[in-house]
């Protein structure tokens, strides 16, 4: 598997894993997923300015991270991985690229929200220097009517 920065032509195949993992339920998005509509977006993000994005390919495109501006200084981070990519170090390799070139940037911290019962991924954030910051409280309206919780997370880069 090689890390490399995500191109515009890629943005199918990242809206694919979207697709591929949105079934799951440990992401925002829920299936039907509108792939041609994420694709546009993922396209946006990699030509816009202060945001970045990277895959994970076998060679074919198994995962992706993607950082953008949130609010002035903090950078949001996003990502996913189809199941088959998961536990091969991937995801690890993922977040250190990202981190790697928000360094590089005049952000001050990196920030997510995860679901309070995605152990994998939540461990993965702690290993790579990512801290609990609150809790959004039933903040989430799903598609059956649910409510869900998730966890905010950040790591500060200063």
């Amino acid at each position: 598997m090689v890390v490399r920065p995500a191109r515009a032509d890629d943005a199918e195949a990242m809206a694919a894993v979207v697709e591929a993992v949105a079934p799951e339920g440990t992401l925002g998005a829920q299936p039907p997923v509108d792939v041609a509509a994420r694709a546009r977006g993922y396209r946006e993000l990699i030509g816009g300015e202060g945001a970045a994005a990277w895959v994970l390919a076998t060679p074919a495109v198994v995962g992706f991270l993607t950082l953008y501006p949130r609010t002035p200084g903090v950078l949001g981070l996003a990502m996913a991985l189809v199941a088959s990519a998961r536990g091969r170090g991937g995801g690890r390799a993922l977040v250190d690229a990202g981190l790697a070139w928000a360094g590089t940037t005049d952000a001050h911290k990196v920030d997510l929200e995860v679901w309070p019962d995605n152990g994998r991924a939540i461990g993965l954030y702690a290993a790579t220097g990512f801290v609990v910051e609150g809790l959004r409280d039933r903040h989430y309206r799903r598609a059956d009517g649910t409510l869900r919780s998730s966890l905010i997370m950040a790591r500060r880069l200063d």
